[in-house]
């Protein structure tokens, strides 16, 4: 890069990390992806600046951050509501937003969802591992300045210092892209793996109880409570697991596996979550109600690419 622009980190927050679309080709290795948890909100968050949907972006869960602006930029937020303010006024989610040095960027609380996603333009710039800047603090990989570490107090964010290309005309993500995460989470799961050792009890259960989020849920995976799934399971042989793989452990309770899982499982699983239900999930805060519905691969297949394909086109119109 010619030259950089700089974002202060005055106070960091329980977990921003930088994340690009994740790390792949190296399951083999045991290395996770990492990635944004909400690809869909990181995804909406670059297409307002016309970055490449891999380019860097910051995920802040849970807010308690604040960045001063070491020079002027113009930054897009989506996802989470997390109360955010700019010199103490709100700003809410879902839009560009316009920072002057000096300026405070701030993120309070969750109101609505977990995870917002800021992007600047070009990217954020990060220490690549294994071909990618995603950072897996489990495994000391990727990150603002490598080794898998989260933003802490007195860190800085850089960005390209030149922006060549225009931006897209519109500075707002449309309304009808926009996710209310306040609203019941109803999540698309592809019945696979051991589903047919599962009681048929069990199985009515899962697909027409209400599950909750348990307080145990991180990037690597999000527990559900609810009704107890049983059946004649068998002794299992470890298997690799994709993203969204949802097992069922001795309890009973359903773990959704996400970003930061490990590479191979030994517990029964009912299938796996399609990529929306998985951006879903991943705003829905500790006791929010939850729905598993069976989904077909084409149908999740179909939903994939629609969002996919609304992201790309709005980032393609150019002032």
């Amino acid at each position: 890069m010619s030259g950089t622009g700089l974002l202060r980190v005055e106070k960091a927050g329980p977990q921003a990390l930088l994340q690009d679309a994740g790390r792949f080709g190296v399951r083999h290795l045991g290395m996770t992806q990492g990635g944004p948890m909400d690809w869909h909100a990181a995804g909406w968050a670059n297409a307002l600046l016309g970055n490449p949907a891999s380019a860097p972006v910051l995920e802040i869960a849970m807010g308690g951050l604040t960045l001063m602006a070491e020079a002027d930029v113009t930054l897009a937020l989506c996802g989470a509501d997390l109360g955010a303010t700019v010199n103490d006024r709100a700003l809410a989610p879902w839009q560009r937003v316009e920072l002057n040095k000096g300026d405070r960027l701030a993120f309070d609380l969750p109101r609505s969802g977990m995870r917002a996603y800021l992007a600047a333009p070009g990217g954020w710039i990060g220490e690549a591992s294994l071909g990618s800047v995603a950072c897996v603090t489990r495994e000391g990989l990727g990150g603002h300045k490598g080794g898998g570490t989260a933003l802490e107090a007195g860190d800085t964010l850089r960005f390209p210092a030149a922006r060549p290309d225009p931006m897209p005309v519109a500075s707002e993500v449309p309304e009808a892209y926009r996710v209310d995460y306040q609203q019941p989470a109803r999540l698309g799961l592809i019945p696979a793996g051991q589903i047919a050792a599962f009681d048929g009890r069990s199985l009515y259960e899962a697909f027409n109880r209400e599950w909750q989020v348990d307080t145990r849920a991180d990037r690597m995976g999000i527990r559900l409570t609810g009704p107890v799934l049983t059946g004649p399971l068998p002794a299992m042989v470890s298997e690799g697991i994709a993203p969204g793989s949802v097992q069922v452990p001795p309890d009973g309770q359903p773990i959704c596996l996400m970003n930061d899982r490990q590479t191979i499982g030994g517990y029964p699983r009912l299938g796996t979550l399609s990529p929306v239900a998985r951006a879903r999930l991943a705003q829905c805060a500790v006791g929010h109600p939850v729905r598993l519905t069976a989904c077909g691969v084409g149908v999740a297949r179909a939903q994939w690419r629609a969002a996919i394909e609304a992201i790309t086109a709005f980032g393609a119109i150019r002032s």
